[in-house]
């Protein structure tokens, strides 16, 4: 059986019982980097195996997890924070297991972009999630592209290129459309400023960004 277990985005105290429960139940725990897992896993006197499985080796080692899964042991999936998956390593596994009959149970828990569409202000009845946009192939196809949509968009970004990420959506969205921008959440500076996409570029210009980004953006009225 295959676990996909949330795990806090800040703060330790965002996790489940049941998940906790379970990586201590687990023959082996999959997770992105073992030094930030550890941290996690320490703090609540779990003590498993733990193999790596992130972007840069699921390819390699998706068949031979299917193998052990397939074999009879209990696996959690874990990322560094949230849930896997959403903007995670997640999918080639579980698309592996459902291929294999392998049983897979997703916890819910932790994902970053929930409280901050719920706190933006903006309609969160209908959203569209776009976690990171490109960098640059195909960047200005999706914005010109998102620029119709109607629906709330959800961006990950990075505190490096916040500015920029705003600077070009008021390019295609106007510079009135209303956003708000949520960092750090749930850890001691955790920041949300609500406003016009040029409000939000003034306040954060004349700031050093820190901390992992959630943007939410009103859709075209």
């Amino acid at each position: 059986m295959l676990y996909i277990v949330p795990t806090p985005i800040g703060n330790l105290k965002d996790i489940t019982i049941r998940s906790i429960e379970v990586l201590q139940s687990v023959d082996v725990i999959l997770c992105e980097d073992t030094r930030t897992s550890g941290k996690l896993l320490q703090h609540y006197q779990i003590q498993k195996p733990l193999l790596p499985y992130h972007l840069h080796n699921e390819h390699k080692v998706v068949q031979n997890l299917t193998a052990e899964l397939l074999s009879g042991r209990n696996m959690a999936l874990i990322t560094d924070a949230g849930t896997p998956g959403i903007s995670d390593p997640a999918f080639l596994l579980v698309r592996e297991c459902v291929k294999n009959n392998i049983e897979v149970i997703s916890l819910p828990g932790a994902t970053a972009f929930v409280p901050a569409l719920v706190n933006s202000g903006i309609p969160c009845n209908r959203f569209s999630f776009e976690g990171f946009l490109p960098i640059k192939k195909g960047r200005q196809t999706l914005f010109k592209k998102l620029a119709e949509e109607e629906r709330t968009m959800i961006f990950y970004e990075s505190p490096l290129r916040l500015i920029k990420t705003l600077q070009e959506m008021m390019q295609y969205f106007g510079e009135t459309r209303q956003c708000s921008v949520s960092r750090e959440l749930t850890k001691m500076f955790e920041e949300t400023k609500r406003g016009t996409l040029q409000e939000v570029i003034n306040y954060f210009s004349q700031k050093n960004i820190k901390g992992e980004i959630v943007i939410i953006v009103e859709g075209k009225n």
